[in-house]
């Protein structure tokens, strides 16, 4: 990783009504550069943002914190809380590998990926023969008999047996 920092917008907001009302986070993007400009991009986020809850807003506040943006909207009966924080990304599991470095300190090139393979032509099923309720199975009342594109039987082994 080069020397820039990589900051987290994080958006926690406030999710579900009455008892069942809490708060989940998520991170919505990450921004590469200054902390000035992490937040300039997580401002810009929560002027356009629009929580779920409350339905019928009535009054929306969005206000400055040191680490970030607090959007409180007012509903007709609750309040409901929106908080945006700019974070440094220290550590992420999910991140993706670093590229290889040459033995003077340079970057390989990643080899090319292979190209995928197109996707085959739609081609229609072949027409399933339906046999009539009178016509016996083939091999008894228990052969399972043609099969559909999910392994299901075409004709039921129950259908049309006497003894039923």
């Amino acid at each position: 990783m080069s020397g820039a920092t990589v900051w987290g917008l994080v958006v926690e907001t406030t999710v579900g009504t009455g008892q069942r009302k809490h708060t989940e986070a998520q991170v919505v993007a990450h921004v590469t550069g200054s902390r000035a400009e992490a937040l300039e991009e997580l401002e810009r986020r929560a002027h356009a943002y629009q929580p779920w809850h409350p339905t019928s807003p009535k009054r929306r506040r969005l206000l400055r914190v040191d680490d970030g943006f607090l959007l409180v909207v007012d509903g007709a009966y609750q309040s409901f809380g929106t908080r945006f924080t700019v974070a440094e990304l220290l550590a992420d599991s999910d991140a993706p590998a670093a590229p290889d470095r040459g033995p003077e300190g340079t970057r390989e090139p990643a080899p090319a990926a292979p190209a995928p393979d197109p996707a085959p032509a739609p081609q229609d099923p072949p027409a399933a023969h339906r046999p009539s309720p009178d016509e016996p199975s083939p091999g008894g009342p228990d052969a399972v008999g043609e099969l559909d594109e999910d392994g299901v039987p075409v004709r039921p082994s129950w259908l049309g047996r006497p003894d039923l």
